[in-house]
Formats: structure tokens, sequence, C-alpha cells
């Protein structure tokens, strides 16, 4: 996958993401303005169902103070005595005796009458201490009945329910009208949380998708580096196991039997470098496939690094090169497999040989302390960028080194050495700079 592939993709995933912001907008924006007419309307109905059931009120409180009057000029005395407080409290002056059960039977009637169908609270006040002398709570029943179900008296006996006109009046409360309409702010709340919600998981989408291509397009590049590098690194060894070969067809080495020996010598080196190259690369293969199992034993990690380096003073012996041992730790017998172990020492000890342009200087230092054991393999290479450093431990996974081919591998070392080193308990840290080196950081658990 290309660079303009990817920038396809992205491209495609943002226009996706507002073609849905600009799609959710507008149904919002919809929903907003059909909330707002909904509750225009039901604000208008509201109005006029509570202006119809305040006139009928009215008329209901002044048919109950024209039958409670007694003068002749009845309309000059109910002129302005029925007086709305709120929309469901309302007072009204008297200047009659006042019988409570009597009011409260002219209320229930001229309620009925105007089907006000609703519970009311009446009570009776002193105009002069403007305080409550009796009141009841009345119910209305389906069965279009009103029941009492609170009296108070206020410590008035039955004969003394009844008032002189020297100053009453009396309030009506209907406690289940309500004014209140639809709040609009709670309900314009809810479209913009989900636009909220649908473009955080869209986006947490987009993000992920993005981060899988742009792995698989790392992992292509490396696989294709692989292969690329396995190519060359078979090809040397077969190509010059054909040139040895067809050497020794077309000459005649009876006279010369070293040269004959020296061809056939190269003829099996290269093929046990071979061997080892496809050796290598099924034992990763095998790694991944199945669960690696140890052979742990009883061994000393200082012997195991005596042993490389009187190998690499061996192999080194042409091109130069030293290993400077500082070996102090004190306990360095650990239950191991000697097998891998050995391998880890080599593959680090390798790389410090193949990634140095001049000659190499290695140093392995070794230390304890009361919970683990420390080893440090230290180069003079040419060292890694910090790019570089998060990746070398992943398989396939080579430092380049530009258009030249002089670095042979398939990438597998380091992925191998952090395998076994991990199964053994322990931990690799890697610290580097380019043109100064490179320190390998292994440390193992005691117990």
């Amino acid at each position: 996958m290309n660079r303009k592939t990817i920038n396809t993709v992205i491209i495609l995933g943002i226009l996706s993401l507002l073609s849905v912001l600009t799609i959710q907008l507008f149904w919002i924006h919809k929903t907003n303005e059909a909330q707002r007419l909904t509750v225009q309307i039901q604000e208008r109905e509201d109005s006029l169902n509570l202006k119809q059931f305040s006139e009928r009120a009215h008329i209901a409180l002044r048919d109950v103070l024209e039958q409670i009057n007694t003068k002749d000029d009845i309309s000059a005395n109910l002129y302005g005595a029925v007086k709305q407080i709120r929309p469901n409290y309302f007072s009204v002056d008297i200047e009659e005796e006042l019988h409570p059960y009597y009011l409260e039977q002219l209320l229930k009637r001229e309620f009925d009458n105007q089907s006000l169908n609703q519970d009311f609270v009446y009570g009776i006040y002193d105009c002069y201490s403007d305080s409550i002398i009796f009141g009841n709570l009345i119910r209305y029943t389906k069965d279009s009945s009103y029941s009492v179900t609170n009296n108070d008296s206020v410590g008035k006996t039955s004969n003394q329910l009844k008032w002189k006109n020297d100053g009453h009046y009396f309030t009506v409360l209907f406690p289940n009208v309500s004014s209140s309409s639809i709040d609009v702010a709670k309900t314009d709340f809810y479209p913009w949380l989900y636009l909220v919600i649908l473009l955080l998981l869209l986006f947490l989408f987009f993000v992920f998708t993005l981060n899988v291509i742009l792995k698989q397009k790392r992992l292509s590049e490396v696989k294709t580096d692989f292969i690329n590098n396995m190519t060359h690194e078979l090809k040397t060894p077969i190509s010059t196991i054909g040139l040895s070969s067809e050497l020794l067809l077309r000459g005649d080495f009876k006279e010369d039997p070293d040269r004959l020996h020296r061809y056939a010598e190269i003829i099996y080196k290269e093929n046990k470098r071979l061997e080892n190259q496809v050796e290598r690369v099924l034992n990763v293969a095998k790694l991944d496939r199945e669960k690696l199992t140890l052979k742990k034993e009883s061994c000393s990690i200082h012997d195991l690094i005596l042993e490389a380096k009187e190998s690499f003073d061996i192999n080194q012996t042409d091109q130069g090169g030293e290993i400077e041992l500082l070996l102090d730790a004190t306990r360095e017998t650990l239950m191991m497999d000697e097998v891998h172990i050995t391998n880890v020492i080599y593959n680090l000890l390798d790389n410090a040989v193949k990634y140095c342009n001049t000659v190499p200087h290695i140093d392995i230092r070794t230390w304890d302390d009361a919970q683990f054991f420390y080893l440090t393999i230290t180069d003079n290479g040419i060292g890694m960028k910090r790019e570089d450093l998060k990746m070398i431990f992943d398989k396939f996974y080579r430092v380049p080194t530009g258009n030249l081919h002089d670095v042979k591998g398939f990438g597998l070392g380091l992925y191998y050495v952090k395998l076994i080193v991990e199964e053994h308990g322990g931990t690799i840290q890697v610290k580097s700079q380019p043109g100064k080196g490179t320190t390998f950081l292994l440390k193992f658990p005691l117990k």
C-alpha cells in the first residue's frame, strides 16, 4: 500500500465525517424547529385552556357570591369582589353572614355547573388579622361528586361556625391547575449529546482504521525488505557453490590436488552457510507456531561469556578487534537454557562486529544486586537513531544502512534475543547514539 492510497483513505474518511456532521446538523436543526413549533402550539393551548378555566372560575365564584348576597344592589356589591391572585388562586370579598358548610355546598354546585372538575381548597380569613379561621380540602372523584377529606375549624365548635358581616373573605385554590410549560432547553440538549457521541465513535473508528492501515503498510514494507534480504543472502552462497562446481567440472586437478581441496572446501563452507541461513528462518517460524520449551539447568554465565570471547578471538584474527571483560558479578550461576543463552551472547557480539566501520572494540561487564544479575555489551559501532531503537526487536526489522548491502542478515537476531531473554523472566534494554556505539543491558532475576 503506497502513500497515495493512504492519503486517499484519509481524505475519504475526513469527507465521510464531514458528511455525517452536516447531515446530523441538518436533522438537529429540523428537530429543534419541530420541537419549538410543538412547544408554541402547546403553550397556546395551555394559555387558552387556562383562560377558559379562569373565566369559568370567575363566573362560578360570582354566582356563589350572588347567592350569598342579600342586598338589593347586587351588581354594585359584586363589582371587583372576585380577584384572581394567581392562575389557580382566587380571593373573594364578602359583607354578609357566612356559614362555612353553606359556602362549601355553593362552591361544589357552581363548580359542577361550570364543569370545573378539579380538587379545590377553600379557606375563610379574618380581614383584621389576615389569618385563616376555617378551611377544607375538597376532592373531585370520577363519579362527578365531591368528598371532604380535611376539616380544619381552627378550634371553633359547631355553634361558632357562623360569622357576622364584620369583615371576612374567602379564598379558593385549585392545587392541580398549573401554568408550567415544556422545558425547551432540556429537550434541545439530547440531540447535541447524540451528535457528540456519534462523532466520537466515528472518529475513534477512523483513527483505529487508519492505525491498522499504517501497521499493515509497515508490515508489508518489512516483509518486502525481508524477501529482498533473504534473496540476496541465499543468492551469494548459491552463486559461489555454482561457480566452484563449474570450475571442478571443467578443470583437471590430477596434478594440483591442493586446488581441488580448496574448491571442495569452498563448496562445503558455502553449503553450511546456506544451511544455517535456512535453519534460522525455520527456527523463528517454529517459535511463532509453538510455545518455546526451555531446558533450564544450572550454568555459569561467565563461562558462556569466556567461550564466546574465545570464538571471537579466533574468527577476528584477520580483521582484528578485541573484547574487554569486566566480570564483577558474585552470583553468576543461574538456572538457564545453556544453548539459547549462548546464542543470545553470540547474536549480540555478531551485531557488534557487523555494524562497525572500524576495528571492533567490545566491552562486556557483569554485576549483581540482591535481586538481579546484570549483563551489558557495549560496542564502538555505527550506532542507531532514536526512531530505530523502537523497532530493532521487531521481527524482520533491520537498521537501514543506505543503498549499500554490506550488512548481512534477515532481521531475526534481536527478535530472537528478546524472545529468549523474556522466556527466562528477564528484560533487555538498549541505548545508542549514531557514531558512538550501542549498549545492550540484559537483566535476569536471581531467584
